[in-house]
């Protein structure tokens, strides 16, 4: 079994989903006692999310890079970003380090492909929904046509992740919210959705509808318990 690397903290809340869904796959596939192999870089999300919002990404690349390397130190054979936003930085990881790097919109893609899906809506924080390095990734690599909620709604999402879902509030109004605005989404065309957020699950993960749904944080943690047992990427 190969050692996972694991970058988290953003937000802690969806890093301990990471741990319980590697631990719970590699349970499932080996049985009796076995358990992850995993060393952990756990990042203060303050001072991470501080630097989103003074749009210091070189910063936070050279952040996330320093925890690579801490990782590589220590063991891991390969790394996870358990988070969605912070893959805008993910050149700064890979250039931290020769490890593989298992990116979780490749992840994602190699399911909604399996699904035969060739057009998702997406929902993140404002920067996976308005910017380009996941919305281009999924385009150009793997031709998966993505569409974003409306402004306003832009905006409800964000906010719900970062005042509510990051700090461990799950709430039946925002339930309501994100469900109208996938129904948009679905309207405008969307086959599925992605939960683009690893934070989503806690208030989705049940969510049952008319078009399937993509969950970023059981989908990447799927592929890490397949790259620990089987050396394979997405």
């Amino acid at each position: 079994m190969k050692t996972l690397g694991l970058i988290g903290g953003m937000s802690w809340e969806s890093t301990a989903l990471y741990y319980r869904l590697i631990n719970e796959g590699v349970r499932n596939r080996l049985g009796g006692l076995h358990s992850a192999r995993i060393v952990l870089n756990s990042l203060d999300f303050a001072q991470v999310e501080q630097l989103q919002s003074d749009d210091r990404w070189d910063e936070a690349g050279e952040l996330l890079a320093e925890a690579t390397r801490s990782l590589s130190a220590a063991g891991a054979a390969g790394v996870v970003l358990c988070t969605n936003t912070m893959h805008k930085v993910a050149p700064a990881i890979e250039r931290a380090t020769s490890l593989p790097f298992l990116h979780i919109a490749d992840a994602t893609a190699a399911a909604i492909r399996l699904a035969g899906v060739e057009r998702v809506g997406l929902l993140g924080t404002r920067f996976t929904m308005e910017e380009d390095f996941y919305r281009d990734r999924l385009a150009q690599r793997h031709g998966i046509q993505v569409v974003v909620p409306s402004e306003p709604h832009r905006g409800q999402v964000h906010r719900i992740i970062y005042d509510e879902l990051c700090r461990g509030q799950v709430r039946e109004p925002s339930r309501a919210i994100y469900a109208e605005v996938m129904q948009d989404l679905v309207r405008r065309g969307a086959q599925g959705i992605i939960f683009g957020c690893t934070e989503i699950t806690m208030l989705m993960g049940d969510c049952t509808g008319d078009v399937p749904v993509f969950d970023t944080t059981t989908l990447h943690a799927a592929a890490a318990v397949d790259f620990a047992l089987d050396g394979t990427c997405a």
